[in-house]
């Protein structure tokens, strides 16, 4: 009598590979017959069919297999399927799945420690983009000017597979499996390794919120995954509480250690948090920032609430999370350089004030009603320290959903961005910029799918809706919109890297390297503890008042231009002639004085 095959991880679904063989392991809740058919590198082919275990598991065993074998899985004789859990789809999200043993790979920054996140300085990517080529691989050309900017961490936007040739990456279908358009499993391995070698940590954008609208196979594994009747605007929610709950909360956490151990990510930022539906007694993701810090890394949160709970454990379903996305300050900054009062703007006036109360309080609604949610928002978090809260004045949101993509620096005056630019270089937070904002690039960043064509069009009408019912777009301009499904829109979006060879370009790369590398000079590796800083607001001016290691130094940052220059040594100013500036009084600047 043959002895019951055991998963040495139980819970854990896909393929593993063993010193005996491949072993596939299939939760499949429902069905009765579940088979894995396999084919070699060589071209041969067979059938494994799985035995089942408990819960709607189902295990199977192939000693002939080894990696870089193909297979689906047929379930209950039904045409055969990629898996769920596959690691790697290298035909596309409805071809077969590929054995990979990430064991194997030869790491080269082998005594690499995951960081603290207290320090960083963040760059967001989209590595289809990122680079011509739009590679894992070709990314790795651009760490050298990562590094000489002075940020220490690279976040890139989600890379579970989805369909078509190119896409943000919000639509992933696979969890496990890297998009394959950009690489192998081990490319991407690859280019972690050498972002450590440079001393850049890597953090993962990753969607725990719903699953694309193509290539979705996991109703036919099981119905159960998802819970019936708690949407959020993208999709099913994961089943997180109701029947049959426990393999879907467990696949989850495993696809955190998944990342985590065979490809050496450093942190998370888990997209639109607030959307994830979980009353359990402990939030699904406390548990998954368990399993982050227990292997030193690090959790960063898109919430919209303002909420502490993210941060704090000891709050009621508290997860905490090491940091969050503070749209806050975002907003207000944007407010106070436009007057754009459209949609959620109409939260903010952009004054001094609101700008110096943010700063303070890490976000600016604590519990104000706020005109938009038309209730009250937020609640105080000012026992938490400033690098939990993270700042920026661009990001793949602010971008790429504006009517043609434009960037922050092409609907403000050129002083005024080299202001902003310089005050988000030096607040106490943890400053994070989108790529090619460096350079004041003039590429867009748009919305670009690859979608079968009825979704196209859905997508394609969903945006000119969304548009239209924002207020972000009228009749008269709607037309401008590119179409997210023409190859040309993608394209448009990539980075014109010989930009920065542009006095007009260098000379804002300068700024960002300046200021920088003055943060390093005042900081340390560390963000300023509070009750080293103090914020306050002065007519059209906020100023933050930094006294650290025996240095008195403070930040203006004048919204409209200053009546005087402040007492004290001018150690560096956004409007100088070697950022392009004209030292125009009359212009929005940002002054670093040292009294």
């Amino acid at each position: 009598m043959n002895t019951p095959l055991t998963n040495p991880f139980p819970g854990d679904i896909g393929p593993l590979p063993t010193p005996e063989g491949i072993l596939y392991r299939v939760w499949a809740f429902c069905h009765k017959k579940v088979v894995v058919k396999i084919e070699r590198p060589d071209g041969t082919k067979r059938d494994l069919e799985l035995e089942p275990a408990e819960d709607g598991y189902f295990l199977g065993l192939d000693r002939d297999g080894a990696p870089g074998d193909l297979y689906l899985v047929s379930l209950d004789d039904a045409n055969p399927i990629p898996d769920f859990a596959s690691h790697y789809q290298p035909r596309g999200i409805h071809g077969p799945s590929q054995v990979v043993n990430g064991d194997a790979f030869a790491w080269k920054a082998a005594d690499w420690k995951r960081p603290a996140f207290n320090g960083q300085v963040i760059y967001e990517c989209h590595l289809g983009t990122f680079t011509p080529k739009g590679t894992y691989l070709a990314a790795i050309d651009k760490l050298d000017h990562l590094v000489s900017l002075g940020v220490t961490a690279i976040e890139i936007m989600p890379i579970a597979d989805w369909a078509g040739k190119r896409g943000w990456g919000y639509d992933g279908v696979f969890l496990f499996a890297p998009y394959h358009a950009y690489g192998t499993p081990d490319d991407l391995r690859t280019f972690i390794d050498a972002a450590h070698q440079h001393g850049l940590a890597v953090i993962l954008d990753t969607v725990f919120n719903h699953l694309g609208p193509e290539g979705n196979y996991s109703h036919q594994y099981s119905d159960y995954f998802f819970f019936q009747g708690k949407d959020n605007p993208w999709g099913q929610n994961f089943n997180l509480h109701g029947e049959n709950s426990k393999p879907v909360r467990a696949m989850l956490r495993q696809n955190v250690r998944y990342w985590l151990d065979e490809f050496r990510i450093d942190g998370f930022r888990m997209d639109a948090t607030h959307t994830i539906h979980d009353p359990s007694d402990i939030h699904l993701l406390a548990e998954a920032a368990d399993i982050v810090h227990s292997r030193g890394g690090f959790m960063i949160a898109e919430d919209d609430r303002n909420t502490r709970a993210v941060l704090d454990p000891k709050e009621k379903n508290g997860w905490h999370f090491d940091g969050l996305w503070s749209d806050d300050f975002h907003h207000v900054v944007r407010v106070a350089q436009t007057g754009d009062q459209r949609y959620f703007y109409c939260m903010f006036k952009g004054s001094a004030d609101e700008v110096a109360a943010t700063l303070q309080h890490g976000w600016f609604y604590t519990g104000q009603v706020s005109p938009f949610h038309e209730k009250p928002r937020g609640s105080v978090a000012t026992d938490f320290p400033p690098q939990c809260f993270v700042y920026c004045i661009s990001n793949h949101d602010q971008v790429g959903n504006r009517l043609i993509g434009d960037r922050f620096h092409q609907v403000i005056s050129p002083a005024a961005y080299r202001s902003v630019s310089l005050f988000l270089c030096l607040v106490p937070e943890t400053p994070m910029l989108f790529m090619g904002q460096e350079w004041t690039a003039s590429t867009p960043f748009l919305y670009f799918t690859d979608m079968p064509k009825e979704i196209g069009e859905a997508i394609r009408q969903g945006r000119r809706s969304e548009f239209l019912q924002t207020k972000f777009a009228t009749e008269s301009d709607i037309d401008q919109m590119a179409d997210p499904q023409d190859e040309k829109t993608f394209l448009r979006s990539k980075l014109d890297w010989s930009e920065i060879d542009k006095p007009e370009h260098q000379q804002t790369l300068n700024l960002y390297r300046a200021g920088l590398k003055l943060r390093r000079e005042l900081f340390g590796a560390v963000n300023p503890p509070r009750g080293s800083w103090t914020t306050r607001a002065e007519e059209r001016a906020v100023v933050i008042r930094y006294e650290l290691n025996g240095r008195v130094v403070s930040v203006y940052h004048h919204l409209a231009g200053p009546s005087s220059l402040p007492p004290g040594k001018v150690i560096l100013r956004s409007n100088a002639p070697e950022f392009g500036g004209d030292l125009d009084p009359s212009q929005p600047e940002t002054l670093v004085v040292e009294e």
